[in-house]
Order: structure tokens, then sequence, then C-alpha cells
């Protein structure tokens, strides 16, 4: 099987002047699990320029969704951010990750904790039928700077109830709270202030983590990984050790600064 093969832009949506998504067409051979990414990219002088992107579309769509930040002199952003419909793209033949949906241990409510284009295998799995067979409860908890920022906004809070596939139990289960650090919005400060003060429990009207019948997993810059993990581990939540290897909460580890 060849590392890659070339898809086709179908849609390119841009939030604001700093975060964009587009879709490609999928290869019926492909398959992938929630919260797992890919390598995409682009031929650049003859060679694969690849990196690694969470899916954020749903296992079972037709095609691929990905969600990306836009910096002026990335080696690979600055180029898929001028992307058309039509366009190829590189996609990689091998999904892998360490957000999965298996290697939860069984519990009763799960938290998804984002930050900026961390959201995007969340997206995955919010859509997932399996998340809802699971637990209880799914709640998403998405920081970022600016109210802009808050990248499929409706999709989560009005669209997702009427999802044809997993819409009757997200309506019933899917908790989602947006929080912004640099402007005015109903919420308002970092993801780790809002657990570890319960600003997030006390505004969605549930209890408290509890590491007895809570699970979670994790995606987002360095700052967010460490804060949540510095959270989850005071209160005795055991992180998986690897793929595999069940735990209490996941990180993605590819992201992790080494």
């Amino acid at each position: 099987m060849a590392a890659y093969e070339t898809e086709r832009v179908a849609s390119v949506h841009h939030w604001n002047d700093t975060l964009f998504s587009f879709t490609t067409t999928r290869r019926p051979a492909l398959r992938f699990e929630s919260g797992q990414f890919l390598m995409i990219g682009q031929q650049v002088e003859g060679r694969p320029l690849l990196r690694a992107y969470s899916v954020a579309s749903a296992a079972y769509d037709e095609h691929l969704e990905f969600f990306s930040i836009k910096v002026a002199d990335g080696p690979l952003t600055s180029r898929l951010q001028h992307l058309r419909p039509g366009d190829e793209l590189l996609v990689g033949s091998k999904p892998t990750g360490t957000l999965l949906l298996s290697d939860l241990l069984p519990g009763q409510r799960l938290f998804l904790f984002a930050t900026g284009t961390g959201l995007a295998p969340f997206l995955s799995v919010v859509r997932d039928p399996q998340a809802y067979e699971r637990f209880e409860q799914v709640m998403l908890v998405h920081g970022v700077r600016r109210v802009s920022d808050l990248a499929y906004r409706e999709l989560l809070e009005r669209e997702l109830g009427d999802h044809p596939l997993v819409g009757e139990a997200a309506a019933r289960k899917f908790l989602y709270y947006p929080t912004v650090t640099r402007e005015t919005f109903r919420h308002q400060g970092r993801i780790t202030a809002a657990v570890e003060t319960g600003s997030a429990w006390k505004a969605l009207g549930i209890a408290p983590l509890n590491r007895i019948h809570d699970r979670a997993m994790i995606c987002g810059g360095p700052a967010i990984l460490r804060g949540m993990r510095h959270a989850l581990d005071k209160l005795g939540f055991a992180m998986s050790p690897g793929i595999g290897e069940p735990g209490e909460y996941l990180i993605e580890r590819a992201f992790v600064e080494k």
C-alpha cells in the first residue's frame, strides 16, 4: 500500500483570518476511527511535504474534513490556506492516534477538552454513535482567544441535535461549553481555570469531575495538555499508557512537545 494517495479538494471554508477548514474526496479503501489523524500535504519541488492533521469528519462520512490554522510562513499551512475546490492534496493511507474511544475505561460521562484546532478530532467523536452508546453524557469544552475562533459553533450548539445518525442521542446527552480568553463572551477564561474553579460545571448544571465515573480526552497546544494533565492527575485520574492500553483519560501524544 502506498504511503499516501491523491485526493481532490471539495470545499474550503475560512472561519476568520487565522482559521480555515476544507474537505476532500475520500477513497473507499480508507478506514479510520474517530479521533485519529492522517498525514496530509502537497508535492513541493518534487517531494511530498506532509504534516499530521486530525480528521474532523465522522468515520462514516463520504468525504474527509480537516481544520487548520493559517501560518503565513508555515512550510505547509502557508500553501494549504490558499486551497481551492479541485486542487490536489496528498492524504496518507495509515491513520493513527491516541484519542480512541476504545482506549477509555468504562464510565458514565465523557469530557472532551480542546483548545483551538485541537477541536478537530472531537468533531469526529461527537458524531460517533459509539460515544453515546458508551456514555450517558458527552461534554465538549472548547477554549479559544477570540469569539470568531469558535469554529463549528453552529454545528455544536444547534445542528448536532438534528444529525440524521446521532441527533436523537446528542439532543439528550451532548453538552457544549465554549470559553474565550481575550474578548467578552458568556464564558470567559482558560479551560484549566474553568475546571479548577468549577465554573464550567456550574454553568452546565452538572456534578464536578470524578475519576470513579468520568473519562476524558485532551487535545490542543502544550499549555492545555500540561494544565489539564495536572488537573486530572491531581484528581486521581490515570492516563492511558498508550494505544491499546485503556486509561481514565487520553491525550494526543503525537502533538506533545518532546
